[in-house]
């Protein structure tokens, strides 16, 4: 259908037009994106794209395998450019149990099962980037994941096959996006009161 062509088309030119401000914010050190989150993410977004593959989802299914392609490049480049350095416990938690947890999915060989896993193990890796985007909210780009948000439900309306497999991940990816969002939006006014509080002492 013309249609799902179109909105595929769409996801994944807001794909790149997503990502590459944010790389070239990257490279001119204005953001420093965590390093652990976005190799789970681009682990989890290539076996989430064969997974959908497999359950029919088409068109629809390539924005994703796009994203975890260019997910793995961001996060190439924000080891070299030593983004975010500082990893905590929590951090490593995150990482072994996003690692641990894709045996799972071929020893389950359903499709469904991989999905709903791999969608755990990737919102889990929001949490670094939330923990870092609490503190410090400003390092963070809005815009890029308010774009992702609205890809989200491109990549979604583009999948030749609705199902739990299918829209389970771009649906919870695309949800994340937006509580990140509205966090880092209502943290950048707190920061800015107390900053404001400072200078008129």
């Amino acid at each position: 259908m013309i249609y799902k062509e179109i909105f595929s088309a769409t996801a994944m030119a807001l794909t790149f037009i997503a990502f590459l401000p944010y790389i070239r914010s990257i490279m001119r050190g204005n953001t420093r994106p965590h390093v652990f989150s976005w190799v789970i993410w681009g682990v989890t977004t290539l076996v989430v794209f064969v997974a959908q593959l497999k359950d029919d989802g088409g068109l629809g299914a390539w924005p994703t395998g796009l994203s975890g392609i260019i997910t793995f490049y961001v996060a190439v480049i924000a080891y070299i450019k030593s983004s975010d350095t500082a990893i905590t416990r929590a951090d490593w938690i995150f990482f072994l149990t996003a690692m641990s947890s894709i045996p799972f999915w071929y020893f389950t060989s359903d499709p469904l099962w991989a999905v709903v896993i791999l969608t755990v193990v990737d919102v889990l890796g929001f949490g670094p980037t939330m923990r870092k985007a609490y503190h410090h909210p400003f390092q963070e780009d809005v815009l890029f994941f308010s774009l992702f948000t609205v890809r989200g439900l491109f990549s979604i309306a583009a999948l030749e096959n609705l199902t739990l497999t299918t829209v389970l991940f771009p649906a919870a990816v695309s949800f994340a996006c937006l509580l990140l969002i509205v966090m880092v939006v209502y943290r950048r006014r707190v920061v800015s009161v107390k900053m404001e509080k400072v200078t008129q002492l």
